[in-house]
């Protein structure tokens, strides 16, 4: 007997976005989003609310409350440069204050400049983070950790080819992830680029449209199945249905459900 999972409502794919800094540009790529039914996570400095080109706190909660809002360091400092216990302030207290801003439960972040060690993780995870995004580049896959999670590529890294790869990609469980900063499409006069793609990506049948935190969560679950030794039974002791594939057979199981062949 062999089981497999799928995304949400038994899709293959997922595709998800990430977007740092919480400056006022957020709005018009929000926009964009929104147009064409993607969700994306955006990472925030609540302790520079306000500053520069940043959104005030005022503004916050109207302003991303289709999306998720997850942490990116109270200041925007390098985790690993700091002192243990100023790490812990770094993280704990903007996540206290988004939460208190948005009313939501925040359980990511993005490591600011891309920077952690394994003691910034392990501090992470103490305070209940669940993923942590790193920069880089990706493939398809899904994270062995997520608190190492690289994403698939940078906006600016061939965006619309990836894209093309990932519409013809066969492999169950592919998921696409985006990064950037809303401000370098200003920079760079190309705005038309995630235009294009969020176009090109709308409507799919197969394709789950999910913030960081719902991948998160939803692949977490799947690992919380408990099986028989023949895999004959299985069980889920989650809140969250799942689905996925059992012997071949298309299947969903709900919170607290038990099923057997």
């Amino acid at each position: 007997m062999k089981l497999n999972f799928f995304f949400q409502n038994g899709k293959p794919k997922a595709l998800t976005f990430s977007y740092d800094d919480g400056i006022f540009y957020d709005k018009q790529l929000i926009s964009i989003f929104d147009k064409y039914g993607m969700k994306g996570t955006f990472n925030l400095n609540s302790g520079m609310l306000g500053q520069g080109k940043r959104l005030p706190e005022s503004e916050i909660r109207e302003t991303y409350k289709n999306h998720e809002v997850a942490c990116h360091g109270l200041n925007h400092e390098t985790l690993p440069k700091l002192a243990k216990l100023s790490a812990v302030e770094e993280m704990l207290e903007d996540r206290k204050n988004l939460e208190r801003i948005t009313g939501k439960i925040v359980r990511g972040m993005a490591y600011a400049y891309g920077a952690r060690s394994e003691d910034t993780q392990k501090l992470l995870k103490q305070l209940g983070f669940i993923y942590a995004r790193r920069t880089g580049m990706n493939g398809f896959g899904l994270p062995d950790d997520f608190l190492e999670w690289i994403p698939t590529c940078h906006h600016n890294n061939e965006l619309l080819y990836k894209g093309d790869q990932f519409l013809a990609a066969k492999n169950k469980l592919a998921l696409m992830f985006v990064w950037g900063h809303s401000y370098e499409f200003n920079n760079q006069d190309n705005w038309s680029l995630m235009e294009e793609f969020c176009a090109k990506m709308a409507n799919k049948e197969d394709i789950w449209y999910a913030t960081n935190s719902e991948i998160c969560e939803y692949l977490l679950a799947t690992k919380e199945i408990v099986t028989s030794a023949d895999c004959r039974i299985i069980h889920n002791p989650t809140a969250l249905t799942l689905w996925g594939e059992w012997d071949g057979e298309a299947f969903q199981i709900a919170p607290g459900e038990t099923l057997q062949k």
